[in-house]
């Protein structure tokens, strides 16, 4: 008896070790923040909603429309509009259980499409890309990713379009596969790739997220959250994008990506760094070339000009988790706060708990795409 008992505790040590290899462990990363270049009072709440807000997309005439955010475990409606002050499930509250499982990823097109990108429970069940019509409400594209696109461990959470509403960009983060890649689906054929698959410029490196003196580590340490490509940005030229653990901001063109052609370690040897960034999540552009990135860590959103320089654009303590970015009209840039420290593998009492989370918005001075 005493050999079995050491054999299966030597079992599960021998599995923690290799956990904790695989998940767990980071250093702390630099703060980056400087003196904002705007006022903490610029920044305005734009609606309040009791459970994490997930992505956000504001339409051209101003029309907002966010998620609720999967690893927040939501039973009810998971896309919603904000009309007159009210939340209200997009495009019914019927609909929801029948669209949607775990949508996080919505973004609006220059053809009046809004699109989600749902990633099936971390890639255990099915993947799903939608599009609406903004004027009618009506689904005017549905797919479902296959397994070889979508794997089992895959995490798709961020999607752009393209200026000619062609191509869908997918950002897969893969916390539980660790091999994180970018999806590139053609719209007319209804068929995706999975390019730049674990290359260092999506791959997570290794920094742990933290939060004043809490990092955020799980199951007594073994787990730390550590995760690939996240935020992505969609300009006319090039598609920009970096890791959530990741210190760079990296970009290629969208010409290449487009290309099924062009040969993968061709695409590897075209992908470059582009700046330095903070532990990020969400990422916008604008019509002047200008990236946003949010700063998880701080309560911050950076800009990165022509010039490559990284500055502080705004910071405050409401922003909890500067998570999800969006141009809305009238040059404002919309902001969700997930808040997720609170969320990730906490139980349903606290989420509510630590409730209202919330959409903010400020002008950074340029106008940008709406939607996107």
């Amino acid at each position: 008896m005493k050999n079995i008992l050491l054999l299966l505790l030597t079992g599960l040590v021998a599995v923690a070790i290799a956990a904790w290899v695989r998940y767990g462990g980071g250093e702390p990363y630099p703060d980056l923040t400087s003196t904002p270049l705007l006022r903490e009072d610029e920044l305005e709440r734009v609606l309040s909603y009791p459970l994490p807000v997930g992505n956000v997309a504001v339409s051209r005439t101003g029309r907002v429309f966010f998620t609720v955010h999967p690893e927040a475990r939501p039973k009810g409606n998971k896309l919603l509009e904000y009309v007159n002050g009210a939340a209200v499930p997009y495009p019914g509250m019927r609909q929801q259980a029948e669209l949607f499982d775990t949508v996080l990823g919505v973004a609006i097109d220059r053809q009046g499409r809004l699109w989600t990108i749902d990633h099936g429970n971390h890639g255990t069940r099915s993947a799903r890309l939608l599009a609406f019509d903004l004027d009618t409400g009506k689904v005017v594209h549905d797919h479902r990713l296959p397994a070889e696109i979508a794997p089992a461990g895959s995490f798709l959470q961020d999607l752009q379009i393209s200026a000619d509403g062609r191509t869908i960009i997918i950002a897969d983060a893969s916390f539980w596969r660790k091999r994180p890649a970018i999806i590139v689906y053609d719209v007319e054929s209804a068929t995706a790739r999975r390019v730049l698959e674990s290359h260092p410029s999506v791959a997570a490196e290794n920094y742990v997220i933290a939060h004043g003196d809490e990092e955020m580590h799980f199951f007594g340490g073994l787990v730390s959250l550590r995760g690939g490509v996240d935020g992505i940005a969609l300009g006319p030229e090039w598609l920009y994008y970096g890791a959530l653990s990741g210190s760079i901001l990296h970009r290629v063109r969208l010409r290449d990506l487009r290309d099924p052609e062009l040969p993968a370690a061709q695409l590897a040897k075209r992908a470059e760094s582009y700046s330095t960034k903070p532990l990020s999540d969400g990422l916008s552009i604008d019509v002047d070339g200008n990236v946003y990135v949010t700063d998880v860590e701080h309560n911050a959103v950076f800009v990165v000009g022509n010039d490559r320089k990284l500055s502080t654009l705004v910071r405050s303590p409401r922003i909890r988790w500067p998570d999800a970015l969006s141009f809305g009209p009238d040059g404002w840039l919309y902001v969700a706060d997930s808040a997720l420290q609170e969320v990730v593998l906490r139980p349903e009492e606290h989420i509510a708990e630590n409730g209202p989370y919330g959409i903010f918005r400020f002008r950074p001075g340029t106008e940008g795409v709406p939607g996107q």
